[in-house]
């Protein structure tokens, strides 16, 4: 069996031996399990199954997050709505493939700077082939990646990560825009 590095912290280290010391003071013979649990209540747990559990849920804490799994299916499918110079050719029936082309042409828009909506519809139209902006600025904006404000006429690209395969999808258009350029 491995044993794992079970880090101790004595905020007191004097109170610590005090207490360490009043643990063993009248006692013949020591164990190690006895041993293992007089330093683990000096340090101030109930005993050395505490002491472990508190240390395997700090670990899990301080662990970085598991990375997102992509899904390249999904990523391949998007794709294909998209020519070889990276426009938006044609509108997806599946809503999961219509979101990611969304947010490729959300990556396309100024970040932090407003757009009228001729500015906007001028930007769509220069990046999508099929004619209907009304429908991507809607959709764009049902899904939290535009706001606009009251009168309809202004919108701003909301800040935010992209999903996994957003990221993805982002990746490769852009990659197809640079080598039709």
């Amino acid at each position: 069996m491995t044993r794992q590095p079970v880090p101790l912290y004595a905020p007191d280290l004097s109170r610590f031996a005090r207490s360490v010391a009043a643990q063993i003071k009248g006692r013949d013979s020591l164990g190690h399990v006895e041993c293992l649990n007089i330093l683990a209540r000096a340090a101030g747990f109930r005993n050395v199954q505490h002491l472990h559990a508190a240390a395997a849920a700090r670990a899990r804490l301080d662990a970085p997050p598991a990375s997102p799994v992509t899904d390249h299916d999904l990523v391949e499918r998007a794709l294909r709505h998209f020519g070889p110079d990276g426009r938006f050719r044609h509108w997806p029936a599946r809503r999961s493939q219509q979101v990611l082309c969304l947010w490729v042409l959300w990556s396309a828009l100024p970040a932090g700077q407003a757009l009228h909506e001729r500015d906007l519809t001028a930007r769509l139209a220069a990046l999508q082939g099929f004619g209907d902006a009304a429908l991507l600025r809607r959709d764009m904006i049902g899904l939290g990646l535009l706001a606009r404000n009251a009168s309809g006429t202004e919108y701003l690209r909301r800040e935010q990560p992209p999903p996994p395969e957003a990221r993805d999808l982002i990746g490769r258009i852009r990659a197809r825009r640079k080598a039709g350029a």
